[in-house]
């Protein structure tokens, strides 16, 4: 466990998440769905059975490139990055990044503290030569962080996203090791 302090001064923990964080997880999953459109999700939508959704954790856990980081602040989970990776010989070298952070916690550190740690993680697992990642067009906050990380465009998928009657490109990321 890593302990930092924000922006603002509030004490964040951040570790890896277990078996037992499934119900918070999904929890708090359901709700930031519901405070951006930027997530593939909105409010109420991440739909997990708990008894899987905890087999999935034991699961990443068990994997040496695949990784789920959790902020927490008061005991409450505040942010989510992960890097998950295919296990099969040809793949399992790329990692893909997901972050989501509260929405009462942005522009706080937080998102940019989960990304480093994510890196220095891949970087030491000695299997992760690639972490790719995708993100709305729009989403120049994140962009803009990713980029700061050495994350370069790959690429854009048209149309990738509707939402409320339009559509949005998604650009897709990465960052070579």
């Amino acid at each position: 466990m890593i302990k930092l302090y924000l922006i603002d001064g509030k004490e964040v923990a951040i570790r890896e998440a277990k078996k037992e964080d499934a119900k918070s997880i999904i929890d708090f999953y359901n709700v930031v769905g519901g405070e951006t459109d930027f997530l593939s999700f909105g409010k109420n939508e991440f739909i997990r059975d708990l008894k899987d959704y905890e087999n999935y954790l034991e699961g990443v856990h068990k994997e040496e490139n695949s990784i789920i980081f959790l902020a927490i602040s008061k005991d409450k989970i505040v942010g989510i990055a992960s890097i998950n990776s295919n296990q099969k010989a040809r793949t399992k070298h790329v990692g893909v990044l997901g972050i989501v952070v509260a929405n009462s916690f942005c522009g706080l550190g937080i998102g940019n503290k989960m990304i480093d740690y994510l890196i220095q993680w891949a970087k030491a697992n000695k299997i992760t030569k690639k972490i790719s990642l995708v993100t709305r067009e729009d989403n120049i906050k994140a962009i803009e962080l990713y980029k700061k990380f050495g994350f370069e465009v790959e690429g854009v998928l048209k149309a990738d996203n509707y939402i409320n009657g339009v559509y949005y490109n998604t650009l897709m990321m990465s960052l070579m090791m």
